[in-house]
């Protein structure tokens, strides 16, 4: 059965759940398809009058924040072991080259990097345990985190809902061949912020070590 077909069989107050939850165990460090939840869910809510949008957007937005928070918490009293040890549960995702190229993109974006990061899958993961690990100020944290996560998961759900009103007519008269369009133009107008979030967030050279004077 595919997500939105299942999606159609729950009330949506389980939806508003599941979608928060996801999103939140995505943020905070659990590799889960959460961008995949959430267009699924707004698309479903573009046809359904019983999911409403804006509780819809407020719940992954309030998902992405928490998730975040506590991934950030994580991570900072974890440190680098933390890391390590994701690595070995999660060789996938937290691969020490993925690793590296999220530092790199710390080490030059800052907490820009954390905003940056919910437009990108592998940042998205990253983000708050390694902003905990790296020590960055907890409000410049909570700012770029707010904002961030706003901005993804409102856009996201508003986008795509919209996507799915204008297109109501096909999905009825075309089934599968609509959906799929619809799911595709919803896509590809995130596209152009998420491509320049990759750009801005990868294939950054590392920073150079400090020259550290020596002792008199």
């Amino acid at each position: 059965m595919h997500v939105q077909e299942w999606l159609e069989t729950v009330p949506a107050v389980s939806i508003y759940l599941l979608v928060g939850l996801v999103i939140g165990l995505e943020s905070l460090g659990i590799p889960l398809p959460g961008e995949i939840i959430l267009v699924s869910a707004a698309l479903l809510a573009s046809q359904h009058g019983d999911i409403n949008p804006f509780v819809l957007g407020a719940c992954a937005s309030v998902g992405a924040v928490i998730g975040d928070s506590i991934g950030y918490a994580i991570g900072r009293k974890g440190g680098r072991p933390l890391l390590a040890w994701l690595g070995k549960k999660f060789p996938r995702h937290f691969s020490e080259g993925h690793i590296a190229t999220a530092e790199r993109s710390f080490e030059k974006w800052g907490m820009w990097a954390v905003f940056f990061g919910r437009f990108v899958a592998l940042l998205r993961i990253f983000a708050g345990p390694l902003a905990g690990v790296l020590h960055m100020p907890y409000w410049k944290f909570l700012i770029a985190n707010v904002l961030g996560g706003i901005i993804w998961a409102g856009g996201t759900t508003a986008v795509i809902y919209y996507v799915g009103v204008v297109a109501e007519s096909w999905l009825k008269r075309f089934s599968w061949l609509g959906l799929v369009l619809a799911v595709l133009i919803g896509l590809t107008s995130m596209l152009v912020l998420k491509r320049k979030a990759k750009k801005a967030t990868s294939g950054t050279p590392a920073a150079e070590p400090e020259v550290v004077p020596a002792a008199d």
